[in-house]
């Protein structure tokens, strides 16, 4: 399992989010903005791990690879 759980959950989280084809057709908007919310949340986490994680983990979240980056997390156990 992951030495960053609160990313991996957000990884997770905005992947969900993007699947969620319900929500979207419901609240457009409301969706769109959850979307927003997550990233900038992923965002935030991965400047804050910055300096700790593996150079490959790194590239990924600053490429906003975040489905990589998630199968990243998962494969390696950092």
């Amino acid at each position: 399992m992951s030495d960053h759980p609160h990313l991996r959950t957000l990884l997770q989280r905005r992947i969900d989010l993007i699947a969620d084809h319900a929500f979207r057709d419901r609240d457009a908007a409301a969706h769109l903005e959850a979307l927003k919310n997550v990233s900038e949340e992923i965002m935030t986490e991965h400047q804050r791990l910055r300096a700790q994680l593996p150079p490959r983990l790194n590239h990924f979240l600053t490429q906003a690879s975040f489905s990589k980056a998630l199968e990243y997390l998962d494969s390696s156990g950092d």
